[in-house]
């Protein structure tokens, strides 16, 4: 659902249904590239659910698509005052420049074709990504609490309990609200929610930091840069192990807070509006912080194990998360560039909480 730019357009049914086309058109053409993407096909195939109930990735996406699809057509036919959406103003400007491309490239677009442009691939990248991921940490999170609920050895067993599952349950879950706000954000835009997006980062430093973060460009980086992580890191000495885990758990918890602050407005590469509550009023980048926080807990055995092999690959590891961290920096400091570049709203925020990463030092 996108509303941007109302215009002086009547809202007769024409303009609804040429909103609605279009919205449908990328919404199926983002689907049907995702669902065929080689890097998704084991997700597409892969079979979720339990006896009597279960669906593939491919029959999930499906029926989300379509129930999207469903929902924008009830919005975009009782729409009070329809304006042009910005689906609808990405395909005037395809149509542009398919009949003028030079015209086109040399004059540029008014900023409300650029962000509209911008904004379409933008959802049209991460909501499918999402949906799907939504649904395999909600799977993830059923099949865990039902093996814990099950099972009698665990309740003797605690080191075995929380190993098997319930370390697994609790991070399901919290990734799974995170994903559920993300999604939602990228879902959902309208005035009456003040989360409209108003502008897109448009460089390609931006995006770039943003994309190498995401599949399928993470898998590159990653081959790049090593990925000495474990989500979940084996420590020998029990406290350790609990200890750390638990930390590690709380740091996402944290970020995931830090999503439900976003609310209405969560999404990549965009200024909908500054939050200042909630993590967000204590640093300006609390979810990338607590993140690197927990995959530096969650590289320490692997990091261990490289300098017992040698200095020189100890060295290697800690550079690689290193490394990772610092693609984090350069995402918070291209979005900080963008938000100050559209208006004195980030400005004004950034006077107020002074620091990005570390409370009174940076």
């Amino acid at each position: 659902m996108d509303r941007a730019f109302t215009t002086s357009d009547p809202g007769t049914l024409s303009l609804r249904l040429r909103n609605l086309a279009s919205s449908a058109l990328f919404v199926l053409l983002a689907s049907v590239i995702y669902a065929f993407s080689p890097h998704n096909a084991r997700q597409m195939e892969r079979l979720y659910g339990w006896v009597g109930f279960s669906f593939t990735g491919a029959e999930f996406l499906l029926n989300a698509t379509l129930g999207y699809v469903g929902l924008l057509a009830i919005f975009y036919l009782a729409e009070r005052k329809p304006g042009v959406s910005k689906s609808l103003r990405t395909v005037r400007v395809a149509g542009r420049f398919l009949r003028r491309p030079l015209d086109v490239w040399h004059s540029g677009l008014e900023r409300a074709d650029r962000v509209a442009v911008l904004t379409t691939l933008l959802k049209g990248f991460f909501a499918p990504m999402m949906t799907m991921s939504l649904i395999v940490f909600l799977m993830s999170a059923i099949e865990n609490a039902s093996a814990i609920a099950t099972s009698n050895t665990f309740r003797w067993d605690p080191r075995m309990a929380f190993d098997w599952y319930g370390f697994w349950l609790m991070l399901r879950i919290i990734l799974f609200v995170d994903v559920l706000v993300f999604t939602i954000g990228y879902l959902v835009e309208l005035p009456r929610l003040k989360n409209e997006i108003r502008s897109v980062d448009p460089t390609l430093m931006g995006w770039g930091a943003a994309m190498v973060c995401y599949p399928p460009f993470n898998v590159l980086t990653g081959k790049l840069l090593g990925a000495n992580v474990s989500d979940f890191p084996r420590f020998d000495d029990p406290t350790a192990h609990f200890g750390l885990n638990l930390a590690l758990l709380a740091l996402l918890a944290i970020y995931a807070s830090a999503s439900v602050a976003l609310g209405w407005k969560a999404s990549n590469l965009t200024h909908r509006g500054v939050i200042a509550r909630g993590p967000y009023a204590v640093i300006r980048h609390p979810a990338y912080v607590c993140k690197n926080m927990a995959w530096w807990i969650g590289s320490i055995p692997l990091v261990s194990a490289e300098f017992a092999h040698s200095a020189f690959a100890g060295v290697s590891a800690v550079a690689s998360v290193v490394a990772w961290s610092m693609i984090y920096v350069l995402r918070a400091l291209t979005e900080e560039d963008h938000l100050k570049s559209v208006d004195g709203e980030y400005a004004a925020y950034a006077a107020k909480v002074r620091y990005r990463f570390i409370p009174g030092v940076i």
